[in-house]
């Protein structure tokens, strides 16, 4: 039997991604969301001819004529309408982030003046037109683009649509996405697991890892009992967008799913790549719905979800799904096995260049050797010795 390739697999995968529609939300409720739409200056940034440095406002005509002491007419506020300089010879003080007065044309910060009885003399020799002065639409104009779309929100962003009082924005929609484990072996995180059982920790990584995508997936476990998981699977095919799998698709007694999968009418896109781990991974599609069914070994649930999951929601969303990190294999390494091997990697910075020292451990069930990692490499599967120094694609996940 031949074996799906990790590049045929990530490409079925990207055909098979879907639009979830748009929804509104509030600005503050946006932080992570993929945003859909185009966000432009509702005016010109800034608004006004704005003071940067408090001190005097005054015009400097006057300044280049010789006149270097100036009677001071009144205080220009930071949000108060704006004043206008009644005699060229004079000046008034201005605030940071006021509006310029009328009949001025540049500002002269306090540190450099000397005021004395109601008379700023300028100790300087030299003003600029415009000196301390951030200029009217010099950022951006009416109507300029500040936020293209399917820009990723973050407070950058927040920020400017607060600047632009966009209450509501448009955003891509969340899929609905049910995390199921399966097994007889698992129990619940506060219970005391006996000698032949082990807690439940795949859904609750895999819950983690959606919830960096900011996806408020829900999880459940199931038995392995074919009448009762065909009953569950059939219900949450109508309930959610994505199910993801973890446990139950390989070729034990009571590994199901593929099979309860496929008398629900979900089309199987493949089953088993050519990879460790992971390599008893099944995909399938029933109309809109989406299944990523993955094996049940921790390191072949997480690896997968950061190999196939992300891009396909990052497609998804308008995104790019391309991921172009690299690390530079710190030691050589051998791995025997005609497979795409996802080599556990502790990362460096060295000199400027990404380091990746593998890890060694005791296979995809070994859970707790992921808190020593930081990423996976991934390896080729037509080659058997990796060289120290050679560059190879890196999936991070810290």
């Amino acid at each position: 039997m031949n074996l799906t390739t990790v590049k045929e697999a990530v490409s079925i995968i990207l055909n098979k991604t879907e639009d979830f529609g748009i929804e509104e939300v509030n600005f503050l409720e946006s932080n992570g969301r993929v945003l859909k739409e185009v966000i432009k200056a509702d005016r010109d940034f800034p608004p006004f001819n704005r003071v940067s440095m408090d001190g005097i406002a005054f015009n400097s005509d006057s300044f280049n004529k010789g006149q270097r002491s100036f009677k001071i007419e009144g205080v220009q506020g930071a949000g108060s309408p704006q004043l206008t300089l009644k005699d060229t010879a004079n000046c008034i003080e201005a605030m940071t982030g006021a509006v310029l007065p009328l009949n001025t044309n540049a500002v002269i910060q306090y540190e450099l003046l000397t005021i004395k009885n109601g008379v700023a003399t300028i100790n300087l020799e030299e003003v600029r037109d415009f000196q301390n002065i951030h200029k009217k639409g010099l950022d951006r104009k009416v109507n300029d683009v500040l936020i293209e779309q399917n820009k990723v929100i973050s407070s950058a962003e927040i920020g400017v649509l607060a600047t632009v009082g966009k209450l509501m924005v448009k955003v891509a929609k969340q899929p609905k996405v049910m995390i199921v484990s399966t097994g007889n072996e698992l129990v619940e995180v506060n219970e005391i697991p006996e000698e032949h059982q082990i807690r439940r920790s795949n859904v609750y990584t895999l819950v983690s890892v959606l919830k960096k995508l900011n996806i408020n997936a829900e999880s459940t476990h199931i038995l392995d009992d074919k009448k009762v998981l065909k009953a569950k699977i059939e219900g949450f095919l109508k309930e959610f967008d994505v199910l993801i799998f973890s446990g139950a698709v390989s070729k034990g007694k009571f590994d199901f799913i593929p099979e309860v999968l496929d008398e629900l009418g979900v089309e199987k896109q493949f089953h088993k790549v050519k990879q460790r781990p992971g390599k008893p991974f099944w995909f399938g599609k029933k109309g809109h719905k989406t299944v990523f069914a993955f094996p049940g070994n921790p390191v072949s649930t997480y690896v997968s979800c950061l190999k196939y999951f992300y891009p396909w929601f990052y497609k998804s969303m308008g995104l790019n799904a391309e991921n172009n990190q690299q690390a530079i294999l710190n030691e050589d390494f051998i791995f025997k096995p005609s497979l795409t091997y996802f080599l556990q990697v502790k990362l460096i910075q060295k000199e400027g260049k990404l380091l990746a020292t593998p890890i060694s451990g005791k296979g995809s069930g070994d859970l707790a050797n992921l808190v020593d990692a930081d990423a996976f490499l991934e390896l080729p599967d037509d080659r058997t010795n990796f060289t120290k120094g050679e560059i190879f694609p890196l999936i991070t996940y810290r």
